[in-house]
Formats: C-alpha cells, sequence, structure tokens
C-alpha cells in the first residue's frame, strides 16, 4: 500500500538562483549547498555525513529526544519537513522552513483531521472523482530580510550556518540560521514553533533576530497564506489539486488578522486568526496591513541595534465549521485568538502536557540510542496524530497522519496496527477512532446491498464520509501509464475493524461500548462474511471467493485478473474467528438492557447457531506442508528473485516493474507484505490453535515455523509493515533476525527506505506497531479471558525495557530484563486484576508489587518454538 516511488533525479528539480548544487549518485544521494569558495569535494563529504539518516541528522543524538540537522540539504529538506510535522491530532503542520512556498524544494502543508474535499479531473477521456484531506492555508509565513536585501532563506548564498532541532520531550521545533549579506553584515534568525496540546485549536512561532555586527532596519512579513493547493504526492500531480475559495481577510486588530477560506466542494469553512507581536515595541518603526485575496498578514519594520536580540511572537488560532459549538468559524478563531495567551505561557503547559503523555507513553530501552531516538520520534508521530482525539472529533486514523497528502488522507486497515498502543495505555483514545467507523455503519451497509451482500462492507479507503474512496486506477511512475487498482477487494478491512473492536472491548471490559456501538459493528461484518461464504456439500465446507488478501500483488487468477480470488487463507481464519466473536457479543449482551441495540440488528433467533456453523467450516488451504496464501497459490510460477534484485536494486514495488515490463505479479509465488503470517501476528499460538481446531484441523508441530519461512523467502517487502509483521513472527525462534527486522522498521521514515515516499507523510502504522512490538511482542503482552498475560521473550539485543499499560482502569508498569518481569500497579480506586507472568496466574490490588523470574534466554531459545502448531484437514 505504498506511493508508487518517483526517482530523486525526476524529483528534484532546479535549485534556487545563486546556489550551488552538487549532486551525489546512488541509494543515498543528496544535494548539498556548496559555500562560495568551498572545495566541491568538502560540501559532498557534507552531504555524506548524516550517514543513512535524513539529510544530515546526527546519528547518535545523546539522550534519545532531539531530531538533530545541523546543516541544510535541498534534496532532503521535503522528507525532514514530513519527519519535524508539528501536531496534537486536531491539526498539524509540516515542519517547513517559516516563509517558504511549495516549490521543488520546500512543502509547507497545513492539515486538520476529518477535512477532506472532492474534485473532478479529466484523466484520458473519462472524469474521476477524488477525494482529498485537504492543505489548509499555512499559518507560518514569515519572512525577514535586512533594509531592502532579498529574503535570508535557507539555501540562499548569505546562508553561514542552519541547526534544527525537533525536541520530541515537548513537540518544539528550533532554527538557528546566521547570515552575512554582501555587505557583511551578519544577522541571526532563532525560531521556536508548537502546536499546543493544552489548547488544541492554537500554534505558536516565536522569532528571535540578532544583528550581530550591524544596526539599522529589519522587515518582517508575518501572513497567513492561503495560496496553497495539494501538490505533495508525485503520482497525483495529474489530478486536479486547487481546493480552496479564497475568502476574506478581516484585521481584527493592529497585530491581528483573519483570513477565512472555504473547500470548494464540501463547504467547509477555514478561518485561521493570526496574532504578529513585537516583544520590544519601541523598536517598531512601522507596521503594515497585508489584505489581499489569498494573503492576510502584516509587513512590519524595525531598528535593531547591533548585538540586541528582537523578539516577536505569532500566536494562531484555527476554527472550521465542522466544530462543535461553534456559530461561525470566523467568530470561533477570533474568540480563540482573543483569549490566547502569550508564547511563554503556551510554551509552559505544552511542556506539561507533552510530560504527562510521555510518562503515559514512553518506552525505556536498554539498547542503541539509535534505536531509543528512533522508537521515540514513533511514539512522538503518532501521538500528534492522535491526541485531541474524542467523541466530538469525528475524524479517523490517516495511514500517513498529517504529515502530508500521501494516500490522499485517506484512511486504511493500517489503524489495526495502531490501536494496540492507544488500546493499552489511553483507551479512550482508540474509543474515539472506533467510533469514526460506527459513524460510517450505514454507508458500511449500503455498500454491502449495492454488492448484492447483508451486512456492512467497509470501504478499504475511506474519507469524510465513508464511501469507497479507492481508486479505479493507479499511476505507474515508472512507465507513465494507469495501472488498473483492484484493492477494493480487500473485504478484510471489515475484518480489521471488528477485531479491534473486540480488542479494545478485553482491555477495557466496556460494555457500554460494545452494546451502543462494538456489537453492531461486530455483527455486520459477521453478515457480511455469512453472505460471502458458499456451502460446499462434498465436503460440508465453507468458501469465500472475489477477494483480496493482505499481500494485494493478486487480485485475481493468472487468467482472471481483477476477479479476486478464492479463500484466502487470512480472510478466511479471520472470519472465522470474527464470527465467533459476533457469537460472543449477543450472548454477552443477551440479558442486559439492550433493547435500542436490538431494534436496529432486527437479530434473527438463527443468526448466531448459523455464525457458528460457518465459524467452523471454512475452508483453509495447504500445499508443501504450509498455509496456502489462497486456494491455487501452488499452481503459480516461482519467481526469479536474484535477476530483478541485480537488475532493480529496489524491488519492494514489483507490482509496478512487472506491469512496466508488460508482466504481472499475478502470475507469480510472492508477496509484497505478510498476508498468511498477518494471522501470527494478530494471534498468540494459544489464540491461532483454538481458531484451527474450531475449525476442524488437527495440529503438527513443524508446519507453522515452514510456513514462516516459506513466505520470508517471498515477500518483496514493498510495505513499511512488512518487515515489522516479519519480525513480530521470528521473534520466538529467531530472536536476531527479529531484532534486525525490527531495526529496519524502525528505519524505515527516519532512513526514508522506500525510497522517497517519507515526504508524502509518515508511515503511521509501523510507527506504532514498532512500540507495540516491543510491549506485546518481545514483552509477551495479551489481553484476553478476563486475564492480562506475559510472556516475555527480549532480544539479546535488548537488555532491558520498560513501559505502563492501563488494563481495566488499574495503571501497571512494567520492567522487563532478560531474567525477571517485576509488575506494580499503581495506587488507584480501581479493583483487582488477573495477571499470569510464564504461566503462573495472580490477582493483584491496587498498589501490589510482583516479581517473577524468567526462563534464561538460553533456555528459552532451547524450547520448541511455542508459535509452531502444525494444521492438517
Amino acid at each position: 500500500m505504498e506511493t508508487p516511488v518517483i526517482p530523486r533525479s525526476a524529483a528534484l528539480a532546479r535549485p534556487k538562483s545563486g546556489v550551488e548544487v552538487v549532486m551525489l549518485t546512488g541509494d543515498n544521494d543528496a544535494t548539498a549547498r556548496r559555500i562560495p569558495g568551498q572545495p566541491a569535494e568538502t560540501a559532498v563529504d557534507q552531504a555524506q555525513s548524516g550517514g543513512s539518516w535524513c539529510g544530515g541528522a546526527q546519528p547518535t543524538p545523546p539522550g534519545g529526544w532531539n531530531l538533530v540537522h545541523d546543516r541544510f540539504d535541498l534534496a532532503q529538506e521535503a522528507t525532514r519537513e514530513a519527519l519535524c510535522t508539528l501536531g496534537n491530532g486536531y491539526w498539524a503542520t509540516r515542519g517547513a522552513v517559516p516563509g517558504s512556498t511549495a516549490d521543488a524544494i520546500h512543502y509547507p502543508g497545513t492539515y486538520l483531521a476529518g477535512i477532506y474535499n472532492r474534485l473532478t479531473t479529466a484523466l484520458d477521456g473519462n472524469t474521476v472523482e477524488t477525494e482529498h484531506l485537504v492543505n489548509a492555508p499555512d499559518w507560518t509565513f514569515l519572512t525577514v530580510r535586512v533594509g531592502d536585501g532579498p529574503v535570508l532563506a535557507p539555501g540562499s548564498p548569505e546562508m553561514l550556518s542552519y541547526r534544527q532541532d525537533l525536541d520530541l520531550r515537548a513537540g518544539v521545533l528550533t532554527r538557528t540560521q546566521r547570515y552575512r549579506d554582501a555587505a557583511g553584515r551578519t544577522t541571526r534568525v532563532t525560531s521556536r514553533q508548537f502546536q499546543s496540546l493544552t489548547a488544541p485549536h492554537l500554534a505558536a512561532l516565536e522569532l528571535t533576530l540578532e544583528a550581530e555586527d550591524w544596526s539599522g532596519e529589519m522587515t518582517v512579513e508575518s501572513a497567513v497564506n492561503g495560496d496553497v493547493a495539494n501538490h505533495n504526492v508525485a503520482a497525483d500531480r495529474a489530478l486536479a489539486h486547487d481546493h480552496l475559495v479564497p475568502g476574506r481577510s478581516v484585521e481584527l486588530d493592529g497585530e491581528t488578522v483573519l483570513y477565512e477560506a472555504v473547500t470548494n466542494q464540501s463547504r467547509i469553512s477555514i478561518a485561521t486568526a493570526a496574532r504578529t507581536r513585537v516583544g520590544a515595541a519601541d523598536m517598531v518603526v512601522g507596521r503594515r496591513l497585508i489584505a489581499e485575496q489569498a494573503r492576510a498578514g502584516h509587513t512590519i519594520t524595525l531598528s535593531l541595534g547591533r548585538g540586541i536580540p528582537v523578539m516577536l511572537e505569532k500566536i494562531v488560532a484555527v476554527a472550521s465549521s465542522r466544530d462543535r459549538a461553534v456559530s461561525t468559524a470566523a467568530l470561533d478563531a477570533g474568540n480563540r485568538i482573543g483569549r490566547a495567551p502569550g508564547f511563554g505561557e503556551l510554551l509552559g503547559a505544552q511542556e506539561d502536557a507533552w510530560a504527562e503523555l510521555w510518562e503515559r507513553f514512553g518506552i525505556d530501552l536498554e539498547t542503541g540510542a539509535r534505536q531509543s531516538l528512533a522508537l521515540n520520534l514513533h511514539i512522538f508521530h503518532v501521538l500528534q496524530t492522535v491526541a485531541a482525539a474524542d467523541t466530538d472529533l469525528d475524524a479517523g486514523l490517516p495511514a500517513r497522519g498529517l504529515h502530508g497528502e500521501g494516500y490522499r488522507g485517506h484512511i486504511f486497515w493500517d489503524e489495526l496496527f495502531v490501536y494496540p498502543m492507544l488500546t493499552l495505555r489511553r483507551p479512550e483514545l482508540t474509543r474515539s477512532f472506533l467510533l469514526y467507523r460506527y459513524r460510517r455503519l450505514d454507508a458500511a451497509r449500503a455498500a454491502a446491498r449495492a454488492d448484492g451482500l447483508n451486512g456492512a462492507m467497509f470501504p478499504w479507503q475511506s474519507g469524510s464520509n465513508g464511501r469507497e474512496e479507492t481508486p479505479a486506477e493507479l499511476f505507474n511512475v515508472r512507465n507513465g501509464v494507469w495501472m488498473a487498482d483492484n484493492s477494493r477487494r480487500q473485504r478484510h478491512v471489515g475484518l480489521a475493524v471488528a477485531y479491534s473492536v473486540w480488542q479494545y472491548f478485553q482491555a477495557t471490559a466496556d460494555t457500554g461500548f460494545l452494546a451502543e456501538y462494538g456489537a453492531e459493528i461486530l455483527v455486520e461484518v459477521a453478515r457480511l462474511f455469512t453472505s460471502l461464504a458458499v456451502h460446499n456439500p462434498a465436503d460440508d465446507r465453507f468458501d469465500i471467493s472475489g477477494v483480496m488478501g493482505p499481500d494485494e500483488y493478486h487480485d485475481g487468477y493468472p487468467d482472471a485478473p481483477g476477479q479476486g480470488l478464492r479463500n484466502n487463507a487470512y480472510t478466511n481464519v479471520l472470519a472465522a474467528w470474527v464470527l465467533a466473536r459476533a457469537e460472543d457479543a449477543v450472548g454477552l449482551l443477551a440479558c442486559r438492557d439492550c433493547d435500542p441495540l436490538w431494534r436496529r440488528l432486527h437479530l434473527k433467533p438463527e443468526e448466531p447457531a448459523h455464525w457458528d456453523r460457518i465459524s467452523r467450516r471454512l475452508r483453509v488451504p495447504f500445499h508443501d506442508g504450509v498455509i496456502s496464501q489462497f486456494e491455487g497459490y501452488e499452481a503459480l510460477e516461482e519467481f526469479d528473485w536474484d535477476t530483478y534484485r541485480a537488475r532493480y536494486g529496489n524491488i519492494g514495488r514489483l507490482d509496478l516493474i512487472l506491469q512496466a515490463e508488460g508482466d504481472t505479479t499475478n502470475r507469480y509465488r510472492l508477496s509484497k507484505q505478510a498476508d498468511v503470517l498477518m494471522l501470527f501476528y494478530l494471534f498468540s499460538a494459544e489464540e491461532l490453535r483454538t481458531v484451527f481446531e474450531r475449525l476442524g484441523y488437527t495440529l503438527r508441530p513443524e508446519l507453522i515455523p515452514h510456513t514462516v519461512q516459506y513466505y520470508l523467502a517471498r515477500t518483496s517487502h514493498g510495505s513499511t509493515l512488512s518487515r515489522l509483521t516479519h519480525g513480530w513472527v521470528l521473534a520466538r525462534s529467531d530472536r536476531t533476525r527479529s531484532w534486525s527486522l525490527f531495526e529496519q522498521a524502525l528505519e524505515a521514515d527516519l532512513a526514508d527506505t522506500q525510497g522517497g515516499t517519507t515526504r508524502e507523510g509518515v508511515h503511521l502504522g509501523a510507527m506504532a506497531g514498532t512500540a507495540d512490538m516491543v510491549i506485546r511482542c518481545y514483552g509477551g503482552v495479551e489481553t484476553r479471558q478476563d486475564v492480562l498475560w506475559l510472556h516475555p521473550v527480549l532480544p539479546a539485543e535488548l537488555t532491558e525495557a520498560s513501559f505502563r499499560l492501563s488494563y481495566r482502569g488499574q495503571p501497571i508498569s512494567i520492567v522487563l530484563t532478560q531474567d525477571q518481569a517485576r509488575l506494580r500497579l499503581y495506587p488507584c480506586s480501581a479493583g483487582p486484576v488477573r495477571l499470569c507472568v510464564e504461566g503462573v496466574e495472580k490477582t493483584l490490588v491496587p498498589g501490589e508489587v510482583w516479581e517473577v523470574d524468567l526462563p534464561s534466554a538460553a533456555a528459552a531459545h532451547a524450547l520448541p518454538d511455542p508459535t509452531a502448531p502444525m494444521l492438517r484437514d
């Protein structure tokens, strides 16, 4: 599910005038600005000095809390902007240099959760309608110039030095730049910027200017720039991209302006109020209003003295017509900016709020600084996407966060990988995002009916109202051809939603949620798969046809492309599990006061029994001693992996490579990402054994390791989720390899290993998944049967891991070493909880501490792999 890769040489246009550029070739090519008079080889060395991390980031910053770039890199700036995005869940802003505009280097982007717009485009004689997360007006626009000189901007010939520091502990991005102009005047420009956690509609930017060796006038232009569009994704640039109609600009007072724009199809009003205030008012010698159709702000002229810093602060409030309890977006934004405190007060509250979040979500690893920083960065970006979620914010979890326009801002099954990190810490966040799905249940029902099916069919790509947003065609950047995209056949997205509903209930025992929302989702998804399952009386098995699995490389058989597959193992097994959970939910609520639920569902008495029957007789195919990805997989050709790796290097997107060659992935035994192996990601050995035994398959010990190795050898890792999943399933049989894959998953965005996709947004599922891997995979945490289970399996490279959980209202801190687990329940009013560590069960009350000795690593390696059941019909 990755965006097509644009070759880096094609993605970079000519540099700004006056900047000498050195191009580096190969996988780690970069662009470095050469300071006048500097030898070219020095610039090349600097461009390479960042190692594999994005454009000069310090490889191992001390403490693991700061992502630092100590030089400006033209080629990597768009990727840095995504990695340095600041947000709070209500909205987010890419880490573009204030005052920049979209060009070949920069891409300022501001995104409000849940605000989409649809446009139509004429493509090859056809009219297509696409929906996009809207790039909103840029509140960060702020430029500086000395006298009548050029704007002081990174990458310009005047720049002497550049340093950028993202502080993950506080969510603050700091830049320090020094310039020397043609007259020999040296100027230091420092900015600090953040999106407020405590006041989610507010953001703040502080600018400090210092004339180091001169005195005179400096001009600052501070504005809200409405001249923006959706240009972030290379493969979407042929699509219509202008989503905003300029509204009005108003000066609210001498320091404050308001700019309003409206989306041109969804008619959502977005109002941005910006207040620019100078700390030393006596240094202001002029202020002029900017009131243009696409910009609103002030031009401020300052008188600077030698060596005397001058500080400006820009506080911004944003509101939209989708917000609750507003008259108009403009009035609300104006009211908010009128009440907004100054930068210092907002910053103090910001630091406190992030400290509380890190106390709850932080994971301490006794391992390398590189891994610690990467994991902290992942957790940080997930939190920036979800922190403001509540019942009033009707928004889902975009697969690329609020960090760019990748996947057009749509919601996929990637949320499956995010929920565990939230459910075990702040379950109310998971609840809020599941309500996004519940509110679109009627749309899913309508989609099922349109296909002649019962129940609810959730879309593969979801946006504003829950209709299917998956495009029918995908642009292949390798040959410039549009190719068929049949991803909407991935019916397993509804199973992922249902799985997440049940996991939330297991962790929280929130029966109210189950009665009001969750059971309805479970039942309607069960009904869909009941209507998809066709009975074969010859062997009393049920078959499901016409679907795609998570693999994504097979949308049909070689002679029937696009028609879907028969009996995808992942889909069938997960469907059997969901059918059983729907039956459980109905039974659990049968004696409760749930009349509204029963009225909505019109449940027939015979339905649960029918779900039970199908859940026991769905077919799972096998071949050559392994679980088949789908029926007929063994008839496909083996793929020549060595030849294609030698020819192309990065072969993650074999679908694009083969289509450009006139071939198709449907012909071969290959996978883009985990498919069958996703079963071992979602279920423990005991759970999976129970599901298969319920289906009527007996177990033998060697099939699972054979299945794992079989598909590991046939996967191109074309998704950032792939190495994460494969590392998970290897954790108990090959810890060294598992840790290596975990490290690669940590690097995916930080090193942009997909070859340019990070600039279009981070991969939120993979980021959350790495945190989840420490807790639920290496920590062995499970929630089932009203018990919190721990079966730790720390790799040798990880000597200690500590984190905090919330289980059924009880905060629990857990410290794991290679030979001990220490659990401490916080004093609180929650009831006792049942825990089971390495098979030893104990009920603990708040305030208790439990220490359990663990088997040695050597002994654990000597044990049979507990995830290795063998399945036989």
